[in-house]
């Protein structure tokens, strides 16, 4: 399994991030070929010492990273990735990994 990690820092108007993510981005980002899975995170996210500057966390999986490679290169990944220009004033991070169970 290959996941994509997007960590949205905490932005400027948190309702209007809010309303434009679940409204649009989400359903664009759901039609990404090869997706298997799409979990956000629920609630403050917080370090041990306290908050943590981020504001949403999305995780997307895969079968694996070349899955990974062909969603972002089709025109639905490139949608996704170019709607996140419309909604952040400041890029996310983003980390792609493959996990196994252990």
């Amino acid at each position: 399994m290959a996941q994509l990690m997007v960590m949205y820092k905490m932005p400027k108007d948190a309702a209007a991030f809010d309303k434009h993510y679940f409204e649009a981005h989400i359903p664009i980002a759901k039609k990404i070929p090869g997706l298997r899975k799409y979990e956000i995170s629920k609630g403050p996210i917080v370090t041990p010492l306290g908050a943590s500057g981020f504001h949403l966390i999305a995780t997307l999986h895969f079968d694996d990273m070349a899955a990974v490679q062909q969603a972002f290169a089709s025109g639905e990944g490139l949608a996704a990735a170019a709607d996140v220009l419309t909604f952040t004033t400041d890029p996310p991070n983003m980390l792609i990994f493959e996990s196994r169970e252990v």
